[in-house]
C-alpha cells in the first residue's frame, strides 16, 4: 500500500514511516521541509495523490487557544485533498483522556480534530497516546529552577515513542477502525515520582517538591491520562531511561 504521512520528518512520523516501508509498503514523509503547508494548502494535493492512506501526524506550533485554528484549518485542507484523491483511511494521532481535561486548550483542540475526522467522509482511525517518556525533560524544565522541580503528583502512564510509532503504523496498515484505539505504557507513576526517577537516573540533585498547582497537569482530575484497559506497549520507563 501507499502511504502519504504529513508531518512526516517529526519525531512519530519519521519512525512511522521507517516502519512501513521496512514492512514492504511505500511510505512518503511530507512535511514543510519537503513543500507542504497543511493550512495554506500548499503542496496537500500532490502529496496525498495516489495513496491509500493518509496518516496526519502535524501538530500545532502552540499549545494554547490558537492550536483550536490550527486543527480546524489543517484538518479541512487535508480532508478535502483526501477526498479528492480517493484515499480510503485516515489516521490520526491524539492523547488518551483529552476529552476529559477542557481546562487546556490543546487539549480541546485535539477532540476538535478527532470530531472533525469522524464527522468527514473517509473512513478513519484515531490513536489515541499516553503522554511521551521523550517529552519527560520538557516537562521538568516547565517549573524548575536551579534547586527544585515543582510537580503535582498526576497519575502518568508514559509511553517511548518508538512504541507509538509501532502502534500507529500497525493501526494504518490495517482496516480503519472507525473509532479509537488506546494506547499506553506499562506502568503508572504519579508525575513527581516519576520526576524524581529521572532527575536520579540523570545524576541531578535537584529536589522535586509536590505542588498541586504546578504546570500544565495541576489542571487534571483524577486519572484520566491512564488507561488500564488500553493496549499495553512494551517498553518500560527504567529500561527506556537506560
Amino acid at each position: 500500500m501507499k502511504f502519504a504521512v504529513i508531518g512526516g520528518t517529526g519525531l512519530i512520523g519519521s519512525q512511522v514511516v521507517r516502519n512501513l516501508n521496512a514492512a514492504g509498503h511505500e511510505a512518503v514523509p511530507h512535511s514543510q521541509s519537503t513543500g507542504v503547508d497543511v493550512i495554506s494548502g500548499r503542496g496537500l494535493d500532490q502529496a496525498v495523490a495516489g495513496a491509500d492512506v493518509v496518516v496526519n501526524l502535524t501538530n500545532s506550533p502552540t499549545f494554547d487557544e490558537a492550536s483550536l485554528a490550527f486543527f480546524q484549518t489543517s484538518m479541512d485542507n487535508l480532508l478535502a485533498a483526501a477526498r479528492k484523491s480517493g484515499v480510503g483511511h485516515f489516521v490520526i494521532l491524539s492523547i488518551v483522556g483529552a476529552d476529559q481535561v477542557p481546562e487546556l486548550d490543546y487539549y480541546r483542540a485535539k477532540v476538535l480534530q478527532e470530531d472533525i475526522l469522524a464527522a468527514g467522509p473517509i473512513p478513519y482511525s484515531i490513536v489515541r497516546a499516553t503522554q511521551f517518556m521523550d517529552f519527560m525533560d520538557a516537562v521538568l524544565s516547565w517549573t524548575a529552577d536551579s534547586e527544585t522541580v515543582r510537580l503535582p503528583a498526576t497519575p502518568i502512564q508514559p509511553i517511548a515513542s518508538r512504541d507509538v510509532a509501532d502502534a500507529v503504523a500497525q493501526v494504518a496498515a490495517g482496516a480503519p477502525l472507525g473509532g479509537i484505539r488506546n494506547i499506553a505504557g506499562p506502568e503508572i507513576f504519579p508525575l513527581d515520582e516519576l520526576g524524581r526517577i529521572t532527575l536520579s537516573r540523570k545524576g541531578d540533585n535537584r529536589a522535586v517538591v509536590t505542588d498541586p498547582t504546578a504546570g500544565m497537569f495541576a489542571v487534571v482530575k483524577g486519572d484520566v491520562l491512564t488507561d488500564t484497559d488500553a493496549h499495553l506497549a512494551p517498553t518500560r520507563y527504567a529500561d527506556w531511561l537506560s
